[in-house]
């Protein structure tokens, strides 16, 4: 019987890349998007998930139950912490696209960089990461790496402004730390570009975030 996932955006960015792995490794798969672009833009105004954010990605978690859904899958790291707290209102189960990536990370290296073009990304992706280090009772060490001035750029159709911020970044962290996380799944097609700049391996969430629904599927 074919599966149906659910995943639900904050913006437009990341729905055809991760079309194209959904298509590669779950090619028999019922792939169904719900996108509300306004949700990235009032968590960037208000600095931080407001109530009015959370309650419309419930809502959409709600609405993906009752289309059939076998699994949700919230694709956004700026809302991940919604996820955690939906989970116990919502009777399917709920991937977070970055955790995988977050445990892989933990699990290889001991210094970690995130790179993220948003503080309201960045901070969330460093909570999760220490989060999954206190779980394997690892002593890990977090390095802020904020490409300020990069979601401006892309916003404003700068998207080569934006990937030289981007390696601009990567280069500067890369000296503190043994690995490097990129914290919005758009990010990932970077990541190859970023390895090869600083010789540090880079982490990008879309593949290991359908690798887990992959995993969790076939335990339905």
């Amino acid at each position: 019987m074919t599966k149906t996932v659910v995943a639900v955006y904050t913006g437009q960015g990341l729905m055809e890349p991760l079309k194209a792995v959904f298509q590669e490794m779950l090619p028999d798969c019922r792939l169904v998007n719900i996108i509300d672009d306004s949700l990235i833009g009032d968590v960037v105004k208000a600095g931080q998930v407001t109530p009015g954010v959370m309650k419309r990605l419930v809502q959409y978690y709600r609405h993906g139950e009752e289309l059939g859904a076998d699994m949700i899958l919230n694709t956004c790291s700026s809302v991940g912490e919604v996820a955690d707290e939906a989970r116990g209102m919502i009777g399917i189960p709920i991937v977070k696209i970055d955790e995988r990536m977050a445990e892989k990370a933990v699990e290889s290296f001991h210094r970690i960089a995130v790179v993220a073009t948003l503080p309201t990304t960045l901070a969330p992706t460093m909570r999760l990461i220490a989060k999954k280090a206190d779980e394997a009772g690892k002593a890990i060490e977090i390095v802020n790496g904020l490409a300020e001035g990069a979601f401006d750029a892309l916003g404003s159709g700068r998207p080569e402004e934006h990937d030289e911020i981007l390696l601009r970044t990567a280069l500067r962290v890369a000296g503190q730390a043994d690995a490097i996380v990129l914290a919005q799944g758009s990010m990932a097609r970077m990541e190859r570009r970023l390895w090869d700049a600083t010789g540090k391996e880079v982490f990008s969430s879309p593949r290991y975030g359908v690798q887990q629904v992959k995993e969790l599927l076939e335990k339905l």
